[in-house]
């Protein structure tokens, strides 16, 4: 990913990177549960989810190969493999400030 389009999902606070790959179960998993997340909270706190997926990008699939999915906020991984509710809530509350 290009400096200029990682900061500008930095900037959007309220931004979930998910690195994925196609074909991938768990990141299919990982995904329903952040759109069930994100349909739960949308009169709290709104949040986007930004898909990117690891293959298309070598620097990417080296980094994150067997460690996807990965779900970031703010440049910070917040977990990966399996949604984490504990963190997840969390993150929420650091979107809210």
């Amino acid at each position: 990913m290009n400096k200029k389009i990682s900061e500008e999902i930095i900037s959007n606070s309220n931004t979930l990177i998910v690195y994925y790959r196609q074909g991938c179960h768990l990141c299919e998993q990982m995904l329903v549960s952040l759109y069930q997340q994100q349909k739960i909270h949308q009169s709290g706190v709104a949040f986007e989810i930004k898909i990117i997926d690891i293959d298309n990008n070598p620097k990417l699939l080296q980094q994150y190969n067997v460690d996807v999915p990965v779900v970031m906020y703010q440049d910070e991984v917040i977990f990966y493999h399996f949604f984490d509710e504990k963190e997840f809530k969390y993150t929420l509350k650091k979107m809210k400030k």
